[in-house]
């Protein structure tokens, strides 16, 4: 029979844990999939149990799944600083690269190489973001009730403007009555049980949790206590200093709310980024919040790293570490005081009836943002209409979703034929 693996010591998870934060382009789906293939199959560090186990929980909680997914397997092998250092080494990476480049699109934007390839990715992010609605509505809208779902919250942001937190409530009330009146319908897709076991893992089915992974009060009671403790004194610390009319002050205060609300991914959140971002606080405009929206396509880590482009644009590097900082404290709370929670469970977690409701409506505020990027990119301000802009999201639509291309490929493709048109009319 074969032998579980050696333990793995912190230094190697450090490493390990680094090079996924520079590889792991793709999405969720992606990085999910690097991360099986490397600690499930390759190196056993956990089982395929223990994986979905971890997974189910994740994708159940507000935030980017694939780097609260990193955290957690962090912290079920080496504790909270395992937690911490994962979570953290998966977003590095492409925060520093988001900073350079949004250095680069401040000094250079005007630039006309620099612009022929903006005026490319425009209509790319056009198409990639109504694939986003497409994909996610597919798997989501599985019942004419979720369907009338996804409707009445695109007619509610689309042409009552309506708040997205408000659509988030009210989807939630709906998904909980809904479940309690016809449950079946608002029934969650869940995980299934994935591939034939690739060998006895360091952290198999039947392992008991570690001593770290234990249910314990004085230490939740401990954990929590000190995320609001660095949460207050960083949001308040803004405050006291700036004033609640400060571009950063208010960064800490609105990034903590969008945190709390991203259900159903990074494109879920970003018609709330950019409601307040764009509208409310004037922070960029649309048409720098697409261009942001394509640089952070073409880095690697989670999507939603894009609000570091947004705070640099509002209040240059302090704003793009504020902003990043309060996306994802919370993500970290939630694996270090629910962790040992599903730990001691073990059972498969599924979709609630609420969030089931929740996901349907994300797949209409969605696609009120594909077309609020489309007015942007093919009515350009002060033009009429852009037909090369027309065409090339055309092109980049049907290859993502007849062809199944991968997104850096077709942002390559786009930003090509964007400086191309670009010096056929200089």
């Amino acid at each position: 029979m074969e032998a579980p693996p050696n333990a793995a010591s912190f230094a190697q998870a450090l490493r390990w844990w680094l090079r996924l934060g520079c590889i792991s382009f793709g999405g969720p789906a992606g990085q999910i999939a690097i991360m099986h293939d490397e600690l499930v199959v390759r190196r056993r560090w956990l089982s395929e149990r223990r994986f979905l186990h971890a997974l189910n929980y994740c994708m159940a909680l507000p935030g980017p799944e694939a780097q609260q997914l990193a955290t957690y397997i962090g912290w079920l092998l080496h504790g909270t600083r395992g937690g911490i250092a994962a979570g953290v080494l998966f977003v590095l990476p492409s925060l520093l690269l988001l900073i350079a480049l949004s250095w680069i699109y401040v000094a250079f934007g005007q630039v006309p190489v620099v612009a022929g390839v903006l005026y490319g990715l425009k209509p790319a992010v056009t198409a990639i973001v109504l694939h986003a609605a497409w994909r996610i509505g597919r798997r989501a809208l599985r019942d004419p009730v979720l369907w009338a779902l996804a409707v009445l919250a695109f007619a509610a942001i689309f042409f009552a403007d309506a708040p997205f937190p408000l659509i988030i409530v009210g989807a939630l009330a709906l998904g909980w009555i809904g479940g309690r009146l016809a449950p079946a319908r608002f029934a969650g897709a869940g995980h299934a049980a994935g591939a034939a076991s690739a060998g006895p893992a360091l952290i198999d089915d039947d392992t008991p949790p570690p001593a770290h992974a234990l249910p314990s009060r004085s230490r939740f009671v401990l954990v929590l206590a000190a995320g609001l403790a660095l949460w207050g004194a960083t949001c308040g610390g803004l405050v006291l200093a700036l004033g609640t009319d400060h571009a950063l002050a208010q960064m800490g205060a609105f990034f903590t709310g969008a945190a709390l609300l991203t259900f159903g991914g990074a494109y879920a959140v970003l018609p709330y980024v950019v409601q307040a971002a764009v509208v409310k606080y004037g922070w960029l405009s649309a048409t720098q919040m697409m261009d942001g929206l394509a640089l952070g396509e073409t880095t690697p880590g989670p999507l939603i790293i894009v609000v570091a482009f947004v705070g640099y644009l509002g209040a240059g590097l302090a704003g793009a570490l504020v902003a990043t900082f309060f996306t994802f404290l919370p993500s970290f709370l939630f694996i270090l005081l629910g962790g040992p929670l599903v730990e001691a469970t073990r059972e498969d977690l599924t979709f609630t009836a609420p969030l089931t409701a929740v996901t349907a409506a994300v797949v209409g505020v969605i696609l009120n943002l594909a077309l609020f990027f489309a007015g942007h990119v093919l009515w350009p301000a002060g033009g009429g209409f852009d037909w090369m802009a027309a065409l090339i999201t055309a092109g980049a639509a049907i290859a993502l979703v007849r062809y199944d291309a991968g997104i850096l490929r077709t942002l390559a493709a786009c930003a090509a034929l964007g400086l191309a048109y670009s010096i056929s009319r200089a």
